[in-house]
């Protein structure tokens, strides 16, 4: 059933994407008087199909990784004369870059309309204290002290984790300066401090962006007390119970989940005294001996069958966003550029290797994420959608043959010419643009099942 979830959920975005984007093409077409002959959702044997009061045919196709727009064009075949003024190819070229651009250019709009409502309904988040700054790191080096708050990241705001790790991933691979704005608690005086990056990150396939600068923000702490204790476990026939605090492991204090989940994992099958505190205030000893697990990278670690509660996070450090109709909108149309931007730099990054493209996903990867974003709720699984619709937008404008970028460029260079690029440039071109586009399409599709 969660396979099925799953592939219902993928089919659905990316038939949203698809629609969108195919339906910009479309609605500009018929706007500039060309004539569409199909509009399909999906490649190969037609599932389903009706036609519309103009003669164009709708279509629900079986391979669901895509769509078209099919126009009356005369380099796919011969046109009646009284419909050659409804032919793409003879549209001005001002028209077809219109029609090119339009599809696109709805992948953004649906990106602003979804983080227009996501905005609209409220946005919140936590402020990025500092909990700890690692020595000789980039934040140690910055002057950055455990407790002061981030507020901003080369001059912009960041008022949560989001926005801190968003301004962060927009400096991998970078050299230079990195400038911090920080404030202490229940102060407004800001303080400004710099360090210098180095390729930071670059590379990485997995960068963690807070430990990339030093610092782990702050989390209220977690004592290792039972929450949940798995039946038949390890912890459950050492008598533990729900509720029971860890005091010490073989004598040594357990003040921390982290102290205790870290030397369990060290001793697989091996004995472990501890000393437990009920909830009525008693104690007692007992020996539990960890299970032997092993972890996808072959590790052997020892696991105990036991959870903790993770406590909220303090009121004061949450942060609340309300905007209206206009401002949401605003907030919007920010969010979708700074994505743009953010895409184009990113792919500029992985061309110059500073990026590694073992993180290019592909379909499983998408299909993992939408998933998991669905489950998360109605406002995370919109908020995915906004991503990989400005990703979908950016990438089909890459100056690639085969990809609206590529004719996009053809055009260009047609209008400021004065006359259409020769053929056989283009089929060259097309060629060429064809490989490319299978050729990322492979390295995604392995990145995918190198990630399983």
């Amino acid at each position: 059933m969660d396979l099925l979830q799953t592939i219902l959920i993928t089919l659905g975005t990316l038939a949203i994407l698809v629609a969108v984007h195919e339906f910009g093409h479309f609605w500009v077409a018929r706007r500039c008087g060309v004539k569409v002959l199909r509009f399909s959702i999906g490649f190969g044997r037609p599932l389903a199909r009706w036609h519309d009061s103009q003669g164009t045919e709708y279509t629900l196709a079986a391979i669901p990784l895509g769509g078209y727009v099919k126009m009356l064009d005369e380099r796919e075949g011969e046109v009646p004369a009284e419909e050659l003024d409804r032919a793409f190819n003879r549209k001005p070229v001002l028209q077809r870059i219109a029609v090119v651009a339009a599809g696109p250019l709805a992948n953004f709009l649906l990106a602003i309309v979804a983080y227009w409502g996501l905005f609209l309904a409220g946005e919140s988040g936590y402020a990025p204290v500092i909990g700890e700054v690692k020595a000789g790191s980039v934040a140690d080096l910055a002057g950055l002290e455990a407790g002061q708050e981030i507020v901003a990241v080369d001059g912009r705001e960041t008022p949560t984790w989001q926005a801190l790790s968003f301004r962060l991933l927009e400096r991998i691979g970078d050299t230079g300066e990195i400038r911090f704005t920080a404030r202490y608690p229940d102060s407004d005086i800001r303080y400004e401090s710099n360090a210098r990056l180095d390729a930071w990150l670059a590379g990485e396939e997995e960068p963690d962006l807070l430990g990339g600068i030093g610092i782990q923000l702050y989390t209220p702490p977690i004592e290792p007390r039972a929450n949940e204790i798995v039946p038949g476990g390890a912890a459950e026939r050492a008598g533990l119970a729900v509720g029971d605090l860890v005091l010490s492991a073989d004598g040594r204090p357990m003040a921390l989940w982290e102290d205790w989940v870290g030397y369990v994992r060290e001793r697989p099958g091996q004995p472990i005294d501890l000393r437990v505190r009920r909830e009525n205030g008693s104690e007692f000893e007992t020996r539990i001996v960890p299970e032997p697990a092993t972890t996808d990278e072959g590790e052997t670690i020892g696991r105990i069958g036991m959870a903790v509660a993770i406590p909220p996070m303090p009121d004061h450090l949450r942060r609340e966003f309300e905007r209206g109709p206009i401002a949401a909108l605003g907030a919007g149309i920010q969010r979708t550029g700074e994505l743009v931007a953010f895409t184009l730099e990113s792919v500029r990054k992985m061309l110059q290797g500073l990026i590694s493209p073992k993180n290019l996903s592909g379909p499983i990867t998408i299909a993992k994420v939408a998933s998991t974003s669905a489950k998360s709720g109605l406002e995370s699984y919109i908020g995915f959608l906004a991503l990989l619709s400005v990703s979908l937008g950016v990438l089909n404008l890459l100056p690639i043959p085969v990809l609206d970028g590529g004719h996009l460029l053809y055009y260009t260079v047609e209008l400021v010419a004065g006359r259409p690029v020769p053929e056989r440039i283009q089929v060259v071109g097309y060629q060429v643009g064809l490989f490319l586009v299978i050729s990322l399409m492979a390295l995604a599709l392995y990145n995918d099942f190198a990630r399983l």
